[in-house]
């Protein structure tokens, strides 16, 4: 336990800051996992659509620094290719 207070301060701000970016990793799960079984359904018009809000999540967690900028690329890269193999 920390007997500073400053550093009792940090536990808090550290604690907050990683339920907030639990919570945006969360989102971001969420959104991709649509965009997989739409793929899986076949339906490439949902799986577009659900593509375009699971890259909006994925990008704003990369400027935020919840993830990293290639990680984040790749994952919207992976899951276009997908995409475009089901035309």
């Amino acid at each position: 336990m920390a007997n500073i207070k400053s550093a009792k301060k940090r536990i808090g701000t550290s604690q907050r800051k990683a339920e907030a970016n639990k919570a945006v990793k969360t989102g971001i799960k969420s959104a991709v996992k649509k965009v997989n079984t739409a793929i899986e359904a076949g339906d490439k018009e949902a799986a577009q659509a659900a593509l375009k809000v699971a890259e909006s999540k994925i990008d704003k967690a990369a400027i935020k620094g919840v993830i990293k900028k290639n990680n984040a690329s790749r994952k919207v890269s992976r899951m276009s290719e997908k995409i475009d193999k089901l035309a």
